[in-house]
């Protein structure tokens, strides 16, 4: 679905920007309980090679870029703890990139995410999107990888999230290598995450790299809005009117979040959003977190 036309309808925020097309997903192995994707050394190299600084900026400029936000701002303190940027190439399609935050683990290496950033789906024609070059960039800033650039070596959704136009359990995990021996929660610290029942409104703070005319993904963007629960048939979703443009999708949704320390809890993680003609976002939802990725969170340090 070309989200530079779409009109007043749910679609998936990944910043593809018009190459989601993706119905179910293609794994390359699944227990019963999650679908996991493991990247070999060569592969992780080919990553790390492909995101040079330059490519990592290719939508600065652009003129098709959806409009600038008017509700979500540019954050002007630090990037908080294990918040970055994720990149990404859907293949046969374009580059791409998402937000991703690093949370507790055993392995310290894993950053939660989207699920459709990282599920490619299929195209119209019923083809594999297969997901390749991934990295992370924890802090990314205007260029910037202050923390290195970590490529994934592993990543994994929750069997019972079904594809990328699908709301329900849109979360995800990657574990990526160290950089120089470092693991990712150790130089980019982390965010705590919750399971637990929350009020149906929740004051929230958000944060994404949207790939919009504001900064091209360049910059990280929050929404301090608060994020109400609705609950139907089909999906269990927090919503809120935040405007933030694709690229944002798989940007934490925290609550507690204290700027001082720059950390919070996530309960959720942007999903999907509803755009004008225009390519404005109007509002955002998120999955609410469920027992079955709870399950696929305790289990990421494995990976």
């Amino acid at each position: 679905m070309d989200l530079k036309r779409a009109t007043r309808r749910v679609v998936a925020l990944s910043a593809a920007l018009g190459a989601a097309t993706a119905v179910v997903a293609a794994p390359a192995s699944a227990a019963d309980d999650q679908v996991v994707t493991t990247v070999s050394e060569a592969d992780r190299a080919a990553a790390l090679a492909h995101w040079t600084p330059e490519r990592m900026r290719q939508w600065v400029g652009d003129d098709e870029l959806p409009p600038a936000e008017k509700i979500g701002r540019e954050w002007e303190g630090p990037v908080p703890s294990g918040v970055g940027r994720l990149f990404f190439t859907a293949r046969p399609g374009v580059d791409g990139s998402c937000t991703a935050t690093v949370v507790p683990s055993s392995s310290k290496d894993v950053a939660f995410t989207a699920g459709h950033c990282v599920n490619g789906g299929l195209d119209r024609f019923d083809n594999p999107i297969k997901i390749v070059n991934v990295v992370f960039v924890p802090g990314y800033d205007h260029g910037e990888a202050p923390h290195g650039v970590f490529a994934a070596r592993a990543f994994a959704w929750s069997s019972t999230y079904s594809g990328p136009m699908s709301g329900s359990d849109d979360d995800a995990v990657i574990a990526l290598d160290p950089v120089d021996g470092h693991h990712v929660a150790d130089v980019a610290g982390t965010q705590n995450i919750s399971f637990e029942k929350l009020p149906s409104t929740v004051d929230t703070t958000m944060f994404g790299y949207p790939v919009s005319k504001a900064a091209g993904g360049e910059a990280l963007f929050s929404c301090e809005r608060p994020a109400t629960f609705k609950e139907n048939s089909v999906n269990a979703t927090w919503n809120t009117d935040c405007d933030l443009a694709g690229g944002s999708s798989g940007g934490p949704w925290l609550r507690n979040f204290d700027p001082a320390t720059g950390k919070g809890t996530i309960f959720s993680v942007t999903s999907r959003g509803t755009m004008t003609e225009d390519g404005v976002t109007t509002d955002l939802s998120g999955a609410a977190l469920t027992e079955p990725v709870r399950k696929l969170y305790e289990r990421a340090g494995e990976l």
